[in-house]
């Protein structure tokens, strides 16, 4: 199962994305947060394969995450870092980039690449089990 765990602080997309990954096959939804600080304290709780990350948080901001991501790696594993985001531009991309960041997605355009994405990195981790 590829452990997935969401950082979003609209409760609107919270409720939505996390019932479309729950619905994945081979994924197992872990929960979200909706700031820096709280994910960071889950994320070192409970490890997890994928994480999507919002760029805008209620405390913190997805910058961060990625940095501390990259950074304290032995503290929270490795986990594929999936940005969505409503801040889509090129100088946002390269930011995100500079992170570590695995993939950047349009939230007002490219929900469902987020779903083929994850649904592919659920594929592959049953392919390698």
């Amino acid at each position: 199962m590829l452990k997935v765990f969401l950082i979003e602080d609209s409760p609107l997309l919270q409720e939505l994305l996390g019932d479309m990954l729950s619905e994945l096959d081979g994924v197992e939804f872990c929960g979200h947060a909706e700031g820096e600080t709280e994910a960071l304290r889950r994320l070192a709780d409970t490890p997890v394969d994928l994480v999507i990350i919002d760029i805008e948080l209620k405390q913190g901001s997805g910058i961060g995450v990625l940095d501390a991501l990259q950074t304290d790696s032995g503290l929270y594993g490795a986990p594929r870092k999936v940005v969505l985001t409503n801040y889509a531009h090129a100088t946002m991309r390269q930011r995100c980039d500079r992170f570590g960041m695995d993939a950047f997605f349009d939230k007002s355009m490219q929900i469902n690449q987020l779903i083929d994405y994850v649904n592919e990195a659920a594929a592959r981790k049953r392919s390698s089990s």
